[in-house]
C-alpha cells in the first residue's frame, strides 16, 4: 500500500510556525492594575498575528496586530477600584488572566532594610501572621537578578497576602500596603525589587553613571564585596526595566547605607536615578524614601553626610523623606527591627500627598533658619505647626562652634517652633549642628511625635 507522507509533514510544519501568545511575568493571575488609569498590556506573538483582548469589566474587545519583531502592546482603560475581573487575550492561543483586581500599585525597592521580612526575626511581622490574610493585598516579588543589558521580562508571580507569602516579603512594603488598603478601602498591589548590600548605582541606568564624571568617579570608589552586585545598571536592567510598562501609583525606596563610603555625591546620584525611573515609566510618579538610621559607621560623619544628602533630595519634586532616628534601639545594628512604623510613616506621606487625605501630620520638623544674638543662637523650624517638644531630660546631640570651627557640646531650650542654643565655651557662635554624627539619636520632636531631622547650619 502506498503511503502519502507529504500531507502530515506539511501540516506539522504549518502548525509549528504558529507561536503562542506570551505575556511577561508581571501580567498574570492575581495582579493589581491601577484604577481610573490606562493599563498597558503587552507581550509576544507571531509577526502580524492579530491579538484580541477583552477585559470583563467593560466586555469590550479591542485588537492589536503583532509587529514585525513579534511584539504587541495595547492600552486599556481601567475602572474604579474593584474586582475580581478576568482579561481574555486571544491569538492563535487563548490566555485568560483570572482574579485581577483594580486598585493602587507601588514598587518597593532598595537594599536590606527594604528586603527585611519575618524570616529576619522581626517581631512586628511575626505578630501579623495569624491575621494577615487579605485577598485585597497582593505581592509580586522580583527575585535577585542581574543583567549587563536591559531586559524586557523578569521572573516572579502575583500572590494574595497570607501568612506564608508574608514571611518572605518586605515588611516595610507590607505595613505600607496594609495602611493604604485600610485607609483607602481599595486593593493594593506591592512589587518588591530589593537586594541587600547594593549601592544606588546598580539601580541606575549604566550610561547615566558612566557618562557623568562626578558619578563615575564616585562609582570607582565603591568597594566590591561578595554577595551583591556593584556595577552600574546591573539591578536596574534585570529587576526594574522589565516593570516599566506596568502602570504604578508610585515608588518607595529604602537604601543608602552602601553609599556611605562616598556620601558627597549621593544627592546627585539619587536625583539621576529617580529621574531615570520616571522617564522609563513615562510618568512623574511620587517617590517616597527613608533616611538611613543612626549607626556606628567606621569613618567619622559618613552616615551624617549621607543623611544630609538624602534630605537635599526633598526639593526634587514629588519626593518625601521619612526620618526614623527615633526607631533605633541599637546603633551597632545597621538593621533596625521596627519596620511597622517605617511603613506607616511612608503610608502617611502617600495618603497626604498622593491621595490628598487631610489632617495628617507626616512631615518631620526641618531646620529652616537661624539668628545669632550675642552668645545665643535661635533656630527656627518648619513642619512644626503646634511647636516642638523634648523627650527626655533635655536637648542632647547639640554642638555649636565659633569662627575657629571647633565644635563644643551645647545646651538647648524649646520655645514653640524655635530652639535657643548656647555653650559656655563659645562666646560668638557661628554654626550649630544637631544629631550630626554617625550614631547620634536626637530627642527633639514635633508635638505630633515626629523627630526633628538631623541638620547642620554650616557647610564646612
Amino acid at each position: 500500500m502506498k503511503r502519502n507522507w507529504l500531507l502530515p509533514v506539511l501540516l506539522l510544519c504549518g502548525g509549528a510556525s504558529l507561536a503562542n501568545v506570551r505575556l511577561p511575568a508581571v501580567l498574570a493571575d492575581n495582579m493589581v492594575l491601577e484604577q481610573h488609569a490606562t493599563a498597558k498590556l503587552w507581550g509576544w506573538c507571531d509577526p502580524g498575528e492579530k491579538i484580541y483582548i477583552t477585559p470583563s469589566w467593560s466586555r469590550v474587545t479591542d485588537s492589536v496586530k503583532g509587529t514585525r519583531d513579534g511584539h504587541w502592546v495595547l492600552a486599556v482603560a481601567t475602572p474604579a477600584a474593584g474586582g475580581p475581573y478576568t482579561i481574555e487575550i486571544k491569538g492563535w492561543n487563548t490566555i485568560t488572566l483570572k482574579n485581577v483586581l483594580i486598585g493602587e500599585g507601588w514598587v518597593c525597592s532598595g537594599q536590606s532594610n527594604m528586603e527585611m521580612c519575618e524570616t529576619w526575626g522581626l517581631p512586628d511581622v511575626k505578630a501579623e501572621l495569624p491575621t494577615c490574610a487579605n485577598s485585597r493585598i497582593r505581592f509580586f516579588h522580583v527575585p535577585r537578578t542581574t543583567s549587563t543589558s536591559v531586559q524586557d521580562d523578569c521572573t516572579g508571580r502575583w500572590a494574595a497576602c497570607d501568612s506564608n507569602e508574608l514571611k518572605t516579603f518586605s515588611a516595610v512594603a507590607y505595613f505600607f500596603g496594609k495602611t493604604l488598603n485600610k485607609e483607602l478601602d481599595v486593593p493594593v498591589g506591592l512589587i518588591e525589587a530589593s537586594w541587600g548590600g547594593t549601592p544606588a548605582e546598580v539601580w541606575t541606568p549604566e550610561e547615566l553613571v558612566d557618562d557623568d564624571p562626578v558619578l563615575k568617579a564616585g562609582d570607582a570608589k565603591l568597594v566590591p564585596a561578595d554577595g551583591w552586585p556593584y556595577l552600574p545598571g546591573y539591578c536596574y536592567n534585570a529587576m526594574i526595566a522589565p516593570l516599566t510598562s506596568f502602570n504604578i501609583a508610585g515608588a518607595l525606596w529604602y537604601q543608602g547605607e552602601s553609599n556611605t563610603v562616598v556620601p558627597e555625591n549621593y544627592a546627585k546620584l539619587f536625583r539621576v536615578m529617580i529621574g531615570a525611573w520616571r522617564k522609563a515609566w513615562n510618568k512623574s510618579f511620587p517617590f517616597y524614601y527613608v533616611q538611613i538610621a543612626p549607626y556606628n559607621y567606621g569613618t567619622k560623619d559618613q552616615g551624617s553626610l549621607l543623611r544630609e544628602q538624602q534630605a537635599a533630595v526633598e526639593d526634587f519634586g514629588g519626593t518625601g523623606m521619612v526620618v526614623i532616628s527615633d526607631l533605633v534601639t541599637d546603633t551597632t545594628d545597621i538593621h533596625p527591627k521596627d519596620k511597622h512604623d517605617v511603613g506607616l510613616r511612608l503610608a502617611n506621606w502617600a495618603l497626604a500627598e498622593t491621595y490628598h487625605r487631610p489632617g495628617l501630620f507626616y512631615k518631620n520638623p526641618r531646620f529652616s533658619s537661624m539668628e545669632v544674638s550675642g552668645d545665643r543662637v535661635t533656630l527656627s523650624f518648619s513642619n512644626a505647626p503646634n511647636g516642638l517638644m523634648v523627650k527626655g531630660k533635655g536637648v542632647t546631640t547639640l554642638m555649636v562652634a565659633g569662627e575657629d570651627r571647633v565644635f563644643h557640646a551645647a545646651e538647648g531650650k524649646i520655645a514653640g517652633d524655635k530652639m535657643e542654643v548656647w555653650s559656655k565655651e563659645v562666646k560668638k557662635p557661628v554654626a550649630v549642628r544637631y544629631q550630626f554624627s554617625n550614631a547620634g539619636i536626637g530627642d527633639v520632636y514635633s508635638k505630633e511625635g515626629l523627630p526633628v531631622a538631623p541638620f547642620r547650619t554650616d557647610a564646612w
